[in-house]
């Protein structure tokens, strides 16, 4: 059997895009071997596990990212204003300005059972701790801390969504923009 040219990190990023496009249940092994380049055999013999294995990769991949890349600077030391502004900056770029689907929540779509939910739902809720931590470090009381992490999850998402359903990109950016004054009270 001959090796494909297509190395995992390619692969990865491939099969992460199709999910991101068309969520878990939208997801089908014909979208996977077209976007790869590979055949169902070669794909089986990557991810034995299927499709469910397939899926469970591209959201390690992207917590991954997320944990190194994106949050990474709400953990380091430093004004915690400044850090915010870093996440965020990484944020946009990220999502590509707010044209990028968000794997977690295409893959939050479909029924409850869907094997990718409870790691969904693991990544929002480290995402929350981590920005919960920022906003106690800027001073807010643990609920007030958490439930700012939150509504600047709930604003990223729901921005990011409708900024991709109706073409516009500033509300995307107006809520990247509003990141520090939410978790850090910046304009107190």
């Amino acid at each position: 059997m001959a090796r494909s040219k297509i190395d995992d990190t390619e692969l990865l990023d491939r099969i992460s895009d199709v999910f991101r496009r068309y969520g878990y249940e939208g997801t089908s092994l014909s979208r996977l071997t077209e976007a790869t380049g590979l055949q169902r055999a070669s794909l089986y013999h990557r991810f034995p596990g299927g499709k469910e294995e397939m899926a469970e990769a591209a959201l390690t991949g992207v917590d991954a990212s997320f944990v190194e890349d994106i949050l990474a600077p709400l953990s380091e030391s430093g004004e915690p204003t400044g850090r915010v502004r870093q996440t965020a900056k990484r944020l946009m770029a990220f999502y590509d300005e707010g044209k990028k689907a968000c794997l977690l929540d295409t893959m939050s779509l479909g029924d409850k059972g869907d094997p990718p939910r409870a790691h969904v739902r693991a990544s929002f809720e480290a995402w929350i701790a981590a920005m919960t931590k920022i906003a106690r470090e800027a001073g807010f009381t643990p609920a007030m801390a958490k439930r700012r992490a939150e509504e600047a999850l709930v604003q990223i998402q729901g921005a990011l969504v409708f900024s991709r359903a109706s073409g516009d990109r500033k509300p995307f950016e107006r809520a990247i923009a509003a990141l520090p004054d939410l978790l850090t009270g910046a304009d107190r």
